[in-house]
């Protein structure tokens, strides 16, 4: 005889539970990475590191030069100029707004003797802007846009290489080593602009004298983000 038998009833109050699936995501050592490279990480590298992303954040103004009409660009750049000079002529004067807004854009990137300025000196942003008119204005839109590739990325190499590697000290502040990296990223620049500037013997010596016009900064006493796009564009016009 069959036993009767009973139906449990299902439970209701059972809870589905996502599965606990926690990706962990680590940031780079870069500590690690530096000691890979050879490479001291210190205070004023950082810094240095912090100032040239900013430094190189500005290629979108070559590209501009490139894609766009030329009167256009330089509406463009007057435009920034003004509003860069009146938001740092507003922090010399300590107008509140211009204060807060400088602090932020600007402080990490200024330098201990920018920082303790007792006269109302501009930035290398400033110089940055009257540069990317002075080009557009001046040269063809291929030597504007090397010229100013130049200067942001060959500067750029130049400072990380010498805070990195350098040891031998040619004059100053500056170092054999980041010379070397000035020069070798500039000859880079204008092997991969060749299709739109053939590479030639003047850009050899315009890559030169760029190298040089960096390494004298302080006997030019013109910003180097200046004086380094006008060199290579007066020599690649001169001599292209």
């Amino acid at each position: 005889m069959l036993k009767p038998f009973k139906i449990k009833k299902p439970d209701l109050n059972f809870k589905l539970r996502r599965p606990k699936w926690r990706m962990k995501f680590r940031h780079p050592n870069l500590n690690g990475i530096a000691h890979n490279l050879h490479i001291d990480i210190n205070k004023s590298f950082k810094k240095e590191l912090y100032r040239k992303s900013i430094h190189l954040s500005s290629l979108w103004i070559p590209a501009l030069i490139y894609f766009l009409h030329p009167g256009l660009s330089i509406i463009i750049f007057s435009t920034l100029f003004v509003g860069d000079a009146l938001l740092e002529y507003g922090n010399y004067k300590k107008w509140p707004w211009a204060r807060r807004s400088f602090g932020v854009l600007f402080f990490k990137t200024l330098r201990n003797k920018e920082l303790k300025r007792n006269k109302f000196q501009v930035s290398g942003s400033l110089y940055v802007f009257l540069a990317a008119i002075a080009c557009t204005f001046l040269f063809t839109k291929a030597i504007a846009v090397v010229s100013l590739t130049i200067m942001l990325i060959s500067d750029t190499c130049a400072a990380l290489f010498g805070k990195a590697y350098g040891t031998r000290r040619l004059r100053a502040s500056k170092s054999l080593e980041g010379t070397v990296a000035f020069f070798l990223s500039a000859l880079l620049i204008m092997v991969l602009y060749n299709p739109i500037l053939p590479v030639t013997y003047a850009s050899i010596i315009a890559a030169l004298i760029a190298t040089l016009t960096e390494m004298y900064e302080d006997k030019i006493e013109i910003d180097d983000n200046l004086s380094i796009p006008l060199f290579v564009g007066i020599t690649l016009s001169i001599l292209g």
